[in-house]
């Protein structure tokens, strides 16, 4: 097959065309690999755990965002040729890494990290599993932050300070979390110029989602959230 690999850097660059043998259950990174490996040894990518587990293989095939280390070469294989290339919307480190730092840099600044409400001198205060805060929130705790969802993103694209689906996400499972110091700080974040009123609702970030989450429906709730806190402090 016949595979275009983005060449270069966040100054510019090119595709460079490799002819790679197929074989049976090959994945993407499979072949990123054997190039690397057989025909340019400068070929610079990313990827750690290959079972999507860590989310660090993330590229662009085809146009579309996808870890390849799941993403099996039959499935998108278009008339023997694919095209792989850095994910979009995050500047290009070298070849097909992308820098992840505008990412993780807006996952902090809409509150993802977590603020304990105790000290471990406090009891444990006990959290129902079936609350529906608790619930809501356990609805995005296995994102690891893959970036899927932010390259798949046309709002990111359009506008470079918007948090992203997958800060968004983040910030409304600390909202949820009874244990978060500062939830009402959160809020005010998000609900700022760049948070979740800029989001479109045009679903790429659920739809493109490899472990099937829901930022979509995350980013709804903020907005429901926000608005209620702007006409409560009016009242």
């Amino acid at each position: 097959m016949s595979v275009s690999v983005w060449r270069g850097n966040a100054a510019g660059g090119r595709y460079e065309t490799f002819e790679v043998p197929q074989y049976e259950s090959q994945t993407i990174l499979d072949v990123v690999s054997w190039i690397q490996q057989h025909a340019d040894p400068t070929l610079t990518y990313r990827f750690a755990c290959r079972v999507g587990m860590c989310g660090s293989c993330a590229m662009m095939v085809n146009g579309t965002p996808r870890w390849t280390c799941r993403t099996h070469v039959r499935k998108v294989l278009d008339g023997n040729k694919l095209t792989v290339a850095p994910l979009r919307n995050l500047p290009v480190i070298k070849d097909l890494a992308a820098d992840m730092d505008p990412f993780f840099n807006k996952w902090v600044k809409a509150g993802g990290r977590h603020r304990a409400s105790a000290t471990r001198a406090d009891p444990i205060a006990p959290v129902k599993p079936e609350s529906q805060a608790r619930v809501t929130a356990n609805a995005g705790i296995e994102c690891i932050n893959c970036s899927v969802c932010y390259s798949a993103c046309d709002t990111v694209a359009a506008n470079p300070d918007f948090l992203g689906p997958a800060a968004l996400q983040r910030a409304w499972t600390i909202v949820n979390d009874e244990k978060h110091a500062g939830r009402e700080a959160v809020l005010e974040t998000v609900s700022a110029a760049g948070g979740c009123h800029n989001c479109h609702s045009m679903g790429s970030c659920t739809a493109h989602c490899p472990n099937e989450l829901d930022p979509l429906s995350a980013i709804a709730g903020l907005k429901r959230a926000t608005a209620r806190n702007f006409f409560k402090r009016r009242g």
